[in-house]
């Protein structure tokens, strides 16, 4: 080899290892790219002397212990040019714009005195990405990606024979981004006895793959778009209280504590008049206080281990005195309505068996914990004396306590395998002073039960079937759907039976009586909302009442006063509690604890679009819009979808998160098929022993009419999803068409007949969806209807989700499906989240499932597959 062809092939190669270097699913020879960053956005430089005796011997404090001392929360910096991040030394410290001279960024620094200062940036990318961040500089840093530390410089950069070297060095840090902005964020310390400037110089490299036709590209400005950290982090409403007399008013905040799985609460009490906190109760095992009817205390309990103490609080003198100490097995408590006593429930657990071996005593007998039972108990105030009020062999679970506080009202539920659903329950009254219980109805079909003001009748929450044909609005001989809850008005008495809502399509989910006006506020299902009625029982009128929400979440009524405190949120908006005047309907915000972390965050449209089945009927739906959404842009396209008897709401995050799927460049198209129930009896109806053909045909026939409504979408590059039923449904649809070029299915049911027997609840769920219809009278829905019997129609790309503790779906379901296609040589994927079971609870589990689906749809509609081979490389 000659001369020149060495100095070449040495040149090339230094060449080669000079630069950045990529891991790509489709290519490692691609073309790196860079952009260097010349404009930041800095805080400061804030003079910093260093600490008393920092230069005592083995106690030296340099710029690196500046460096490493946590000075401000960083994970609560949103930098934008003009912003206030904090105080300092009495003055406000401002975000501002800088620009690099050339190719480095030059700062300012006190010639005698340390001095510290942050940048930031946002780099804003279209799709996952991966690239290098190189920085090159004489001084200490600490880099910060998204709140998180990912690397640091900790000592100055010197010369071989010691020197300061003015240049400095380059450090390269990995980065793998995730589609949306995110902040780079330096913190850096000057030490002016180091003798060199101080510069910056950033560069970030990518490969080309990741370039087009939308690059990388660097922002000063905070605005964003959904994320997986705004979906599962910060401060979020779980739970709200107001006082009878509506002069206090309470809110419960949660909020995760990543990255670990633990969460913490704080629930802080405030006076209405002047907005001053009245008590504050902060960690994860306390109860949200609960009124005394005439205002005067409140309670609330907190919980180490097994053990509850129930605290009550004196409102006039603050007091707060342990009740009830280290009760075992607590339950729940209820004030009598005149303040005199608190009812309260404790377990007791059940009998067991030869150790090693369970006989089951019935199906229900495969729970947990089934054959805990739970029992009542009433302590007087203010003695603290404590009475038993119930035993047997039965759970007693209380309703309700009488107008005059002298019965209880109190249900049981027995197994009766002789006919749906296969259990019933008990409504008994129970005199305190004789402690005689009086048997008032049973029957099936009946969630709760409550007295109304008068002290003789009962509302009572059921099924339109609860009181035989009374609340049925339909057809003769049409079965109707049982979970379409109805609101009854029942004299135990006479026995008669008012079906106060039986021409009422919207669903009860619970009711909440006004003691004093005669009305009953009914929290409803009604179509994709959750909505606020009042009933007037005179007039017999109902009135939707406006919110502000979409969806409301919980409801407290003050008692005393025509008051109330809720929370709630809607498709673009996240929870926040409300304060609204029950006379006028006036509402204010009343708590916003994501104020401050969706300030800076767009949301794209949502739209509602039906269209007419076969039939005529119209099929609710809607549409999600990126933020940027251009209509002369081709997008792809997802399908969300239950398909049971549930709507799928249009409530703010959740477990599938529209909003945060269309952030990412997807169309998001939402349907409600037949069957769901907050559209009246009539549609709810059609779920009963349909299991998933009409509902198919109606996702199949709404998608294919979607497309052609919406141009935008591109028809090749649509994908579906579903959850549970909904993964039923997706199992399904894919041995019933190819419209879709991927799927993916959580929780799933492949075979009918394995989920009804070993589902803890799949025969008692089929009791409403394939009523009286069983694997031995009805092959044509238990084999025919289910995926794993027609599984060699499925082509379709299809992710299998499950949870491996799963107790209401086993995974099974997804294991058997999973075999199927593989053995048929398809497109599947199986991920089994550990130690979860139907819903993915645990922060960092939820977090990378989350971004699983996300990274599945990436790879097959978008042709992006590094996402997922990041996720899971083979």
């Amino acid at each position: 080899m000659s001369k020149q062809r060495i100095c070449a092939t040495v040149f090339m190669i230094l060449l080669i290892l000079a630069a950045p270097t990529f891991i790509s699913a489709q290519s490692s020879s691609k073309k790196p790219i860079n952009s260097a960053i010349t404009e930041w956005l800095q805080l400061g430089p804030f003079t910093t002397p260093y600490p008393a005796f920092h230069d005592e011997k083995g106690k030296a404090m340099d710029a690196a212990g500046l460096l490493l001392f946590n000075d401000i929360n960083i994970k609560k910096l949103a930098p934008a040019a003009g912003r206030i991040a904090f105080k300092h030394q009495g003055k406000e410290a401002r975000w501002k714009s800088i620009r690099a001279e050339g190719a480095a960024l030059k700062l300012e620094s006190d010639p005698g005195l340390p001095s510290i200062t942050y940048l930031g940036v946002y780099i804003d990318v279209t799709r996952w990405t991966q690239a290098k961040l190189t920085i090159k500089t004489p001084q200490v840093y600490s880099l910060y990606l998204n709140g998180k530390r990912i690397t640091q410089k900790k000592i100055f950069s010197r010369t071989e024979n010691g020197k300061d070297q003015p240049k400095g060095r380059k450090v390269t840090t990995d980065l793998l981004l995730e589609t949306g902005k995110h902040l780079l964020l330096l913190k850096t310390v000057h030490d002016p006895a180091a003798n060199t400037d101080w510069h910056f110089n950033a560069v970030l490299y990518f490969d080309e793959i990741f370039a087009g036709p939308q690059p990388p590209k660097f922002s000063l400005s905070p605005k964003k778009k959904m994320s997986v950290s705004l979906l599962l982090d910060g401060p979020k409403v779980s739970a709200v209280t107001i006082s009878p007399d509506a002069t206090a008013a309470g809110v419960c905040i949660r909020e995760s504590q990543p990255p670990s799985d633990r969460y913490e609460n704080t629930f802080n009490l405030y006076n209405l008049a002047d907005g001053k906190i009245i008590l504050s109760l902060r960690g994860t095992n306390f109860s949200v206080p609960s009124w005394s009817p005439d205002g005067k205390y409140f309670a609330y309990t907190t919980s180490d281990n097994n053990d509850t103490t129930l605290w009550i609080v004196d409102r006039t003198s603050g007091e707060t005195i342990p009740f009830l100490k280290k009760m075992n097995d607590f339950g729940s408590f209820t004030w009598a309505p005149d303040s005199s006593y608190i009812i309260y429930s404790l377990s007791q657990e059940g009998k067991k068996d030869i150790k090693g071996f369970k006989k089951f005593k019935n199906m229900n007998d495969r729970l947990p914990g089934w054959r805990t039972r739970s029992f009542l108990y009433k302590t007087d105030l203010p003695g603290g004396y404590c009475q038993r009020l119930t035993t047997g062999e039965l759970t007693t679970s209380l309703n309700s306590i009488s107008p005059d506080g002298k019965k209880l009202l109190f249900s049981r539920s027995v197994i009766d395998y002789t006919k749906r659903p296969y259990s019933y329950t008990q409504l008994y009254s129970l005199d305190l002073k004789t402690m005689k219980p009086e048997l008032l109805w049973e029957g099936p079909w009946i969630n709760s039960a409550q007295w109304i003001p008068d002290g003789k009748k009962l509302l009572v929450i059921g099924g339109p079937s609860a009181f035989g044909e009374t609340g049925i609005n339909l057809p003769k001989g049409v079965i109707p759907n049982d979970y379409d809850a109805q609101a009854y008005i029942f004299n135990p008495e006479s026995k008669n039976v008012d079906p106060i809502t039986k021409e009422f399509a919207p669903s009860i989910d619970q009711a909440i009586i006004d003691d004093k006006e005669g009305i009953i506020y009914f929290i409803t299902g009604d179509k994709s909302s959750r909505c606020l009625y009042r009933y007037d029982v005179r007039s017999r009128n109902f009135l939707r009442i406006d919110t502000g929400v979409e969806v409301l979440n919980q409801f407290s009524l003050a008692r005393t006063k025509p008051a109330a405190l809720y929370s709630g949120s809607s498709a673009t908006s996240p929870a926040h509690a409300f304060f609204i005047n029950l006379k006028d309907y006036k509402f204010r915000i009343f708590n916003d604890p994501g104020k401050q972390d969706f300030t800076d965050v767009a949301f794209g449209q949502v739209q509602r679009w039906t269209f007419k089945n076969r039939k005529g009927i119209d099929i609710e739906g809607r549409v999600y819009y990126p933020p940027d959404f251009d209509n002369k842009r081709k997008y792809p396209c997802i399908v969300y979808y239950y398909g049971g008897t549930s709507p799928v709401t249009r409530d703010f995050g959740g477990r599938y998160p529209k909003n945060l799927w269309a952030a990412n460049g997807y169309i998001i198209y939402v349907l409600q098929p037949s069957g769901t129930t907050g559209f009246g009896q009539k549609f709810s109806a059609k779920h009963v022993n349909d299991w998933g053909i009409v509902v198919a045909d109606e996702i199949i026939l709404g998608t294919t009419k979607f497309l052609k409504a919406h141009p935008f979408v591109d028809v090749s590059k649509v994908g579906c999803i579903g959850a549970s039923y909904g993964g039923f449904m997706t199992m399904l649809l894919q041995t019933r068409t190819n419209i879709f070029s991927a799927a993916v299915a959580h929780a799933g049911i492949s075979s009918i007949s394995s989920y009804w027997g070993e589902g803890y609840w799949g025969f008692q769920y089929s009791a409403i969806a394939t009523a009286n219809s069983f694997p031995w009278n009805r092959k044509d829905i238990y084999i025919d209807q289910s995926a794993l019997f027609n599984a060699d129609k499925i082509s379709t790309p299809m992710l299998l989700l499950h949870g491996s503790l799963d107790t209401n779906v086993p995974p099974g379901e997804s294991t058997q499906l999973f075999a199927a296609l593989k053995l048929l040589g398809r497109e599947v994927e199986y991920i089994q989240i550990e130690d979860q079971n139907h819903h993915i609870m645990q922060y960092y589990k939820r977090k990378i499932w989350t971004k699983t689906i996300l990274a599945w749809f990436d790879k097959w509609l978008k042709k992006q597959p590094e996402w997922w081979a990041s996720l899971y490389p083979e």
